[in-house]
């Protein structure tokens, strides 16, 4: 019986890899930094096919074209003969009776190298991106090296790496062989073959159990500068705090980190951070952070992506779950999704003991004060139901801030309505027992289930006014019901290129001040035609210099409103940085800095709720 059961499983596993689209990425034979892969398909259905690579992903919120950055793509019939082909655009292939369509070969660029030319596109996130450096790295974010076939998603793929002997591929996937030179993964699907991120590197990695979660974390240093153990101790801390607040919402019995530290001479990348996935996250961060602040990151950041493993990927909308790589429809509730995420990313660390309550007040004002630099009366749904174009696309990232804080106001609020028995994370624990992985709510439905959920028709008005609506956010009004006043005062005119000064970078191969492409542009810097990509180099002749960088702030504070102003920048031409003048009339700018802070005699029932918010109790 034992033989025979093992001869059907066998038999078994011949027609599901039969039935499958087998996927070989070659990580030995690299040149130019190009990467083969070739895809082998099961007998067509269909003549007509559409071939594509994805427009976007979920978790971006933007049109990145991973096409872009295919080259030599060849279309094979079972005979080995070429198929001819249209190239609908970046991403889409047209192919017209196809009936023996058998293989699909091509290279793949990858996205790090180009991420500092924007002449072309705007630079992929580099955690959503890949890059190719032979005998060093791969960091294979599977969207940007595989695509499908229309009709096809649901078809298993047999996924193949072809590797250097030395290397180890970091992933929550299972290799199926025992080779040291290929590593071989079955993915029920393209939906699952997107969700599996793999770094591939020499071995620097360290596995270990968490919360009863298996973890493993693998590391990219381009220089040696860090290690997979150096992190351990503070990724363990907070997987096992983020596991007790979130109780059974969290299912995960396995969990993979993929580190890539960029620096020494490899690609210059800036789209710091990382991207979710249901069982892994790839994140990308600069290798010159002191450890402290990669560790401090590794809480902010990381947490944030395994919050995700809630929100969205197991509760979300029918746009979600039925995700159109190549004409993607979004869905309008960021809000929760990526608000309501670092939220959490927030409450979990005072709840847990990882911060004390001033650092989470500090950070909650920090929020509303970056919050003013996006648009307060754009209805959160609108923007992100069209998110990936013009005007919406530049208030993304405020989802990160006023998306976080409307959650928290949700939290008082529910709070306040439960006498302290429901606050935002019971919401969304209903919300996921209702709904989950495999069944979808729809979109212009969630207001009603969340209605239900909670059993608070106040929870509607809320959404209609602050989420849907245009009335910005009475933070001051939700903050005293839990005890805290927000202190108003306003700073000496400034002299500065951006609103906020202290969002204001430095880069070290320019010798140029640089800004944050969110910031908020003065008026002073509106005035002259100033763009946020451009690089300050001197201002009325004296140069920037980090060493003497007091100096030059000293200058800027004796500049008068209406005086003459010459400013030499760096402006990105084509690709290229070509030195520019720009001439103007200073105006000085007033910045009015709110403070949250606790109140020094809060009312009993002030305190309460605030006792509440802060430790999650009842």
């Amino acid at each position: 019986m034992r033989k025979t059961v093992l001869s059907l499983g066998i038999f078994a596993s011949f027609l599901a890899n039969a039935q499958s689209i087998k996927t070989t990425i070659d990580l030995v034979n690299v040149k130019d930094d190009k990467v083969a892969v070739t895809m082998e398909f099961p007998k067509m259905k269909s003549g007509d096919i559409k071939f594509h690579f994805p427009k976007t992903v979920p978790g971006t919120y933007s049109v990145d074209d991973y096409g872009r950055f295919i080259e030599g793509i060849k279309f094979y019939d079972n005979k080995g003969k070429e198929l001819t082909f249209t190239k609908v655009n970046d991403n889409t292939y047209s192919l017209k009776n196809a009936q023996g369509l058998s293989k699909i070969s091509y290279l793949v660029n990858d996205s790090f190298d180009d991420e500092l030319d924007t002449s072309k596109h705007k630079a992929v996130f580099s955690p959503s991106g890949t890059d190719i450096e032979a005998g060093k790295v791969y960091m294979i974010n599977t969207h940007g090296f595989i695509g499908y076939i229309d009709n096809m998603q649901d078809v298993p793929y047999q996924l193949i790496v072809q590797k250097p002997t030395d290397f180890y591929g970091t992933t929550a996937l299972v290799d199926q062989d025992k080779s040291d030179a290929t590593d071989t993964y079955t993915l029920a699907n393209y939906a699952k073959v997107t969700d599996s991120p793999l770094m591939y590197t020499k071995p620097d990695y360290i596995t270990f159990n968490a919360g009863g979660m298996d973890l493993v974390l693998g590391v990219y240093s381009p220089t040696g500068k860090y290690k997979a153990a150096d992190f351990k101790e503070n990724l363990e801390k907070m997987v096992v705090a983020q596991k007790k607040f979130l109780g059974d919402m969290n299912t995960n019995k396995k969990y993979a980190i993929m580190l890539y530290l960029s620096g020494g001479d490899g690609p210059r990348v800036k789209g710091f951070g990382a991207l979710e996935h249901h069982e892994s996250t790839s994140v990308v961060l600069p290798e010159a952070m002191p450890k402290d602040a990669i560790d401090n990151t590794i809480t902010d950041v990381v947490s944030h992506e395994f919050f995700h493993t809630v929100n969205p990927l197991k509760t979300h909308s029918e746009e979600i779950h039925y995700f159109d790589y190549a004409d993607p429809k979004m869905s309008q509730h960021l809000w929760m999704y990526e608000g309501g995420t670092e939220y959490f990313a927030n409450l979990f660390q005072i709840q847990e003991g990882l911060i004390n309550k001033d650092q989470f007040l500090q950070r909650i004002g920090e929020k509303i004060a970056n919050s003013k630099s996006y648009d307060d009366k754009m209805p959160f749904t609108v923007m992100s139901k069209n998110v990936l174009v013009e005007p919406y696309k530049d208030q993304y990232r405020n989802v990160y801030e006023k998306g976080a804080l409307l959650a928290m106001c949700l939290d008082i609020e529910l709070r306040k309505l439960s006498n302290g028995e429901m606050g935002y994370r019971d919401m969304i624990r209903k919300l996921s027992q209702r709904f989950g992985e495999n069944k979808p709510f729809k979109d212009d439905k969630l207001i009603d289930e969340l209605v239900t959920v909670t059993g608070y028709p106040q929870v509607k008005d809320f959404y209609n006014k602050y989420i849907a609506g245009n009335q910005p956010t009475p933070y001051a009004e939700y903050l005293k019901m839990v005890g805290v006043d927000i202190q108003k005062q306003e700073s000496h005119p400034l002299f500065w290129f951006i609103k906020d000064p202290n969002q204001t970078g430095f880069d070290e191969k320019t010798n140029a001040f640089a800004f944050d492409e969110n910031s908020a542009l003065s008026p002073f810097a509106k005035s002259i035609g100033f763009k946020i990509t451009d690089q300050v180099l001197a201002l009325d002749g004296k140069t920037v210099d980090i060493k003497k960088v007091q100096d030059f702030i000293g200058y800027t504070r004796t500049i008068k409103d209406g005086q003459d102003v010459t400013v030499t920048i760096l402006r990105d031409n084509a690709g290229k940085k070509e030195k520019m003048t720009l001439k103007g009339k200073a105006i000085l700018d007033k910045m009015t800095m709110e403070t949250p802070t606790f109140k020094a005699n809060p009312t009993p029932e002030e305190l309460k709720l605030q006792t509440q918010w802060l430790t999650g109790k009842k």
